[in-house]
């Protein structure tokens, strides 16, 4: 297939374009800058200049394509203040493709998050999709309507899936959440965790997390969700002491009430507790993750190695 992906030269399209290309199919990769273009030709994928914000670029190169894999979130500024806005900008690129693609049954696969789906117990791939599931207007919700909109576009003519991801797709080069905990320790000479650290966090390595997307896009059914997981959840008290063992730090439990300031911009997540599953993804795809879970893969060290 000829596939146009958005997002593709960031931590999981860099690894999503290279699992493409490796099965046969040909790439279209959405680049907003001169490196971003660099790294998609050195990939071997062909070149989109342009933003989510360029409808008009989305809208022509997805009618070009015979499937489309929407990876970008406006992540710089959903985590420092502005996640409607970024939720916003997400929902008109997605209905943008749903209008490319209506009606030619093409592949639709979007990215979508795990976190808060449902607190304080195991989520499956069920959850989040009945009534109610998109109320409210704040952020994290608005996104879950962009979820549940992509979904209805299997009633219209699209093969579209939503892939939710956890909190944490980690891996070597990796400078997301568990890379941002390693740099809070540092700065704040311990290892620290919230409340007596049980909550629990899952994860997927970006490599499995790609595999996983080329699968979605080949074969999932339309109207599937599908959940990249392959450590349903790891206490948060856990990593801590990986990290704290790495660094030769006490680790220390944040109360509740100073997470925010010990934490920074992670202070609103690092303590909620969100389990997710991936039996029904692995039972529908034959999806079999093989990479290190969590844990193993902070213990063989590349977090830490940077000063």
């Amino acid at each position: 297939m000829r596939v146009f992906v958005t997002g593709a030269s960031g931590w999981i399209g860099s690894a999503v374009v290279p699992e493409l290309i490796g099965a046969g199919h040909e790439v279209v990769g959405l680049a907003r800058s001169d490196a971003s273009a660099a790294a998609l030709t050195r990939a071997g994928a062909q070149v989109c200049r342009g933003t989510i914000d360029d409808l008009d670029t989305l809208r022509s190169a997805a009618a070009a394509s015979d499937g489309v894999i929407h990876l970008a979130f406006k992540h710089d500024i959903a985590f420092t203040g502005d996640f409607q806005g970024a939720a916003d900008a997400d929902r008109r690129a997605v209905e943008t493709f749903g209008e490319a693609l209506a009606g030619s049954d093409r592949p639709f696969v979007l990215a979508s998050g795990l976190l808060g789906l449902m607190p304080g117990r195991v989520a499956t791939e069920r959850d989040g999709r009945g009534p109610g599931s998109d109320a409210g207007h704040d952020g994290p919700r608005a996104r879950q309507a962009t979820a549940l909109r992509t979904l209805g576009l299997a009633s219209q003519g699209v093969r579209s899936s939503v892939l939710r991801l956890p909190p944490t797709v980690y891996g070597e080069g990796d400078h997301g959440f568990m890379a941002a905990l390693v740099g809070i320790a540092r700065d704040r000479g311990v290892s620290g965790y919230v409340g007596d650290g049980s909550n629990r966090w899952p994860g997927v390595h970006r490599l499995d997390a790609a595999h996983l997307f080329r699968l979605a896009l080949e074969e999932a059914p339309a109207g599937s969700v599908l959940h990249a997981v392959t450590d349903e959840g790891v206490p948060i008290r856990a990593v801590a002491e990986v990290i704290g063992r790495h660094l030769d730090l006490p680790v220390v439990s944040i109360p509740h009430e100073e997470a925010g300031e010990h934490f920074s911009w992670l202070g609103g997540m690092i303590g909620t507790d969100a389990p997710a599953s991936s039996a029904l993804t692995r039972e529908l795809l034959g999806w079999q993750p093989v990479q290190p879970g969590l844990i193993d893969d902070l213990d063989k060290g590349h977090y830490f190695r940077a000063g």
